[in-house]
This record gives C-alpha cells, structure tokens and sequence, in this order.
C-alpha cells in the first residue's frame, strides 16, 4: 500500500521543523532533571522521579510525531492562477449577514481558527476549493447549508 502525504504549505512545514528543533533543545534538561529525580532513591514512592520520566516520555512522543509529520509531508506551493487552493488566502462574505473574513487555505495539521487558518479538508475548505472570485458558493456543514460569496483571493 502507497503512504498517503498530507499536504501543507511551505509555513507550516517550517513551523513543524522548528518545533522538533526547540524540543530537541529541551530533551538534554529533561534527562538531567530525571537522572536527578532518579538518585533520590525509591522510585516506587518518588514523585519527581514519576513526573520527569512522564514529562520526558511527552517529549519523546512528540518529537516522533512530529518526525512522521515531516516524513509524510506534501509541501504544495500555491499554483499561480486565480483558483482558490491551498496556500492561498481568501476574503469570503456570509450571504446571511453579509459578514466579512479572510481565513488562509491549509493542510489539516497547520489549521487554527483563532489565527484565521481553515483546512481545505474541512467543510467550508473542501467547498471552497477551485472556486475564483465572485462565486457563491454552498458550504455543507454539520449544523446546515450556508453560502458564501468568495470576494477576494490573494497568494502569500
């Protein structure tokens, strides 16, 4: 069976690689900390010994997640035309109450609502998708159908 690739833009893949850095950076404390804990005695009954082993065994576990992130990345490039896809970013007006947003298009791994990031797996993503400018188009959603007009596209 062939790996299935997430794909993501150049940002949050650079994003990934600088978490696994600055975790990396962290891994020589932690040891440090647990052979500490470790020399106290007891383990059975030691709680810094329990904490440490935890909270090196979390980083341990991230940094593999994160390698397989990496490992398994599909860094896309936004295409130069004038399609709404990944990468790019998109000013939309909800037809209901004529609201106004701009969200970036990413991978599902980098999206994060409070910094304006949809995943094009999501439902308004996977609607909004290979749209262009002055489109209406039908979102389905769990809670119901909505349109939007998509007002702007703009590349980062």
């Amino acid at each position: 069976m062939e790996p299935t690739f997430n794909k993501m833009t150049p940002a949050g893949y650079h994003a990934i690689e600088q978490e696994i850095e600055d975790l990396k950076q962290q891994r020589p404390h932690r040891i440090k900390v647990l052979a500490a804990a470790a020399a106290l005695g007891d383990r059975s009954e030691n709680a810094e010994y329990t904490n440490a082993k935890r909270d090196l065994g979390r980083l341990e576990s991230r940094l593999r997640f994160l390698n397989k992130q990496l490992q398994y990345a599909q860094v896309v490039e936004p295409a130069d035309n004038d399609q709404l896809d990944i990468g790019k970013s998109v000013t939309l007006e909800f037809l209901d109450d004529h609201d106004q947003v701009t969200y970036q298009l990413v991978g599902k791994q980098e999206a994060n609502l409070a910094d304006q990031k949809i995943s094009f797996t999501s439902p308004i993503g996977k609607a909004l998708t290979g749209h262009t400018t002055n489109d209406i188009v039908t979102v389905t959603a769990p809670n119901g159908n909505y349109q939007v007009k998509i007002i702007d596209i703009h590349r980062h």
